[in-house]
């Protein structure tokens, strides 16, 4: 693989660069393997599901090379086109029905935090949705498993309730006056009683995430602590 160009992004555990005419490579700084990562693109991607095109994968796993999506996070958008929040709650909504409706693959192994037989991407929110010229796209899949996809979505659901926003303090502020919009559009589209059954299970396993600030880790408790109230 040829060296790559100019840094574009990083992230909590790659970095991702400019790889010539609509590609990027994406480097572990860890030295994580992204062989499976390729693998569960590839599958989904083979039922129509919108992920990019994964192009090569370097002999050490840890760099991999795939489509390039010009195009902001779902997060973007919201703050110059606000009138589009309950849709991109909706949009999100259905990415995940339509991941949770493909088969998985009999080499996807089973989450150890929630049973089931149907794929998981695990951190399906709004900053792992690319907005691209064509539609939504969904990125890093790093986490995927098989599993119970009213966990999937309650985790996206935790994470929008409870995430801090970035981007400052000023558009921290005004993407926070339309987070229950986005929420209430995203909740909408599926059965509440299961996400409920789920969320406390849910919880206790995402507050142990390394990544998750102290200020996160108690909203999501909060969170749990008024559902548990309203459902008493």
């Amino acid at each position: 693989m040829r060296p790559p160009g100019k840094l574009l992004a990083t992230g909590r555990d790659c970095d991702v660069f400019e790889y010539g005419p609509r590609l990027v490579l994406r480097r572990s700084r860890h030295g994580r393997s992204m062989s499976f990562e390729a693998r569960i693109m590839d599958y989904v991607r083979g039922y129509g599901y919108p992920v990019p095109a994964v192009v090569e994968i370097s002999d050490d796993a840890t760099e991999m090379v795939m489509e390039r999506i010009e195009g902001p996070t779902m997060i973007g958008p919201l703050t110059t086109r606000p009138w589009r929040v309950r849709g991109y709650g909706a949009m999100l909504a259905d990415l995940h029905i339509r991941l949770h409706d493909i088969p998985a693959p009999e080499f996807l192994e089973m989450s150890p935090v929630s049973h089931g037989d149907r794929i998981l991407h695990l951190d399906l929110h709004p900053l792992n949705v690319l907005i691209g010229p064509w539609g939504p796209v969904v990125i890093d899949w790093s986490n995927a498993a098989r599993g119970d996809p009213a966990f999937d979505a309650c985790l996206a659901w935790v994470l929008m309730e409870s995430g801090q926003i970035p981007g400052g303090v000023i558009i921290g502020k005004a993407l926070g006056l339309f987070r229950s919009l986005l929420t209430n559009s995203f909740l909408g589209k599926f059965d509440l009683g299961q996400m409920h059954a789920v969320l406390r299970d849910v919880v206790t396993w995402k507050v142990k995430d390394r990544n998750m600030s102290a200020e996160e880790q108690k909203r999501m408790w909060e969170l749990v602590g008024r559902v548990e109230a309203l459902r008493s």
